[in-house]
């Protein structure tokens, strides 16, 4: 019986075990999956679960259930490429025949002082409910600074805002206008929805070290009485620490067949790869489309395809509270409560397929 270890419950594998469950997994491979958590995580909502607009509850979905599927619980220490192993804190290893590394990322701190020690974080549920849990208990009138304006540093700051609109909210940006290489449609439209909704934007920011309860932007002291960073990912430590080739942002080199160059039992899938889009949900997923059909070729033994096709990104969408959001489909920008209900209808569909 061939062994297909999945590491991490996420968007990548769990799109595979969709597509390998109940009847596409061949009768002589048994697959486990290894995650930190008893369910997948809804990872692209954890701004609203930090926020407190939804509870926990919302952001779980069961992981699908099969004769041949076993779902192990543990940290992850190593993946042992040469051995054909996956360390577990505490546990045995887990041998494998093919594996597919699917562990994510963690915050980015681009060497700032400070920045780990002193911020909170919405990458994980746990780091997500340790944020609510400050976030909730603010007195009224309290400073929330935001590192990053990015997608979740946006979405966080405008939940936030309907959630607590007793906090006084900062968001930092880099760039010179929010949403910097989006169209400037969107960007002016995201700002005038801060504007008139009282969250202040600090562009062309340069955070450049964080101490309790201040940041330092241009070396200007800011108190803030909780700060939260969203400001960049990397992959996850176990990845980072693999002896494999990496790019500058130390996500994995892979061929077009999104296996290691020197090994083909061993593929990774979403933020821990190397691929010419930025890192997201519907990336992992088109990824997992692919690797399901790679791991079945190979097992029977049939020819790879010269090319593979180009995986097509249909587009981002984000939130700003519940009755506005923006987005680019197919290169239109899309903004105000159509952008909100195509992303809630995206969500609802995801949920609906997975659970």
């Amino acid at each position: 019986m061939k062994q297909l270890v999945l590491l991490g419950g996420g968007y990548g594998n769990m799109r595979v075990l969709l597509r390998f469950l109940p009847n596409q997994l061949p009768e002589d491979v048994s697959i486990t999956l290894i995650d930190r958590n008893p369910y997948h995580c809804l990872k692209t909502e954890y701004y609203a679960l930090a926020a407190g607009t939804i509870s926990d509850q919302h952001v779980r979905v069961s992981f699908p259930e099969h004769p041949r599927l076993s779902v192990k619980y543990g940290e992850i220490t190593k993946v042992d490429i040469q051995n054909k192993q996956v360390h577990l804190m505490d546990q045995d290893p887990v041998s494998y025949d093919d594996l597919v590394i699917g562990l994510g990322c963690e915050d980015k701190y681009h060497n700032v002082p400070g920045a780990k020690e002193f911020t909170y974080s919405i990458q994980t549920i746990g780091q997500s409910r340790k944020t609510y849990e400050t976030l909730c208990n603010l007195p009224a009138d309290s400073i929330v600074g935001i590192v990053g304006a990015g997608l979740s540093g946006i979405e966080l700051a405008s939940e936030l805002r309907e959630s607590r609109t007793d906090l006084r909210i900062k968001l930092f940006d880099r760039g010179p206008r929010i949403l910097n290489a989006f169209p400037e449609r969107l960007s002016s439209y995201v700002h005038s929805w801060f504007d008139e909704n009282g969250v202040d934007i600090i562009n062309k920011s340069n955070i450049t070290k964080v101490a309790p309860n201040t940041l330092f932007n241009h070396e200007e002291q800011i108190h803030c009485d909780a700060i939260v960073w969203t400001a960049g990912i990397q992959p996850t430590r176990v990845v980072r620490e693999m002896d494999v080739e990496k790019d500058q942002q130390g996500r994995v080199v892979l061929t077009k067949y999104h296996n290691l160059p020197n090994d083909e039992h061993v593929y990774v899938v979403g933020d821990c790869a190397s691929l010419p889009h930025a890192p997201s949900a519907q990336l992992a997923e088109g990824q997992a489309e692919q690797i399901v059909q790679i791991l079945l070729k190979r097992w029977n033994g049939e020819e790879l395809p010269n090319e593979l096709p180009k995986i097509k990104l249909k587009g981002i969408l984000g939130s700003l509270g519940k009755k506005h959001g923006f987005g680019l489909v197919n290169d239109r920008s899309i903004t105000g409560r159509v952008a909100r209900l195509l992303k809630s209808g995206v969500l609802w569909m995801y949920k609906y397929h997975n659970g």
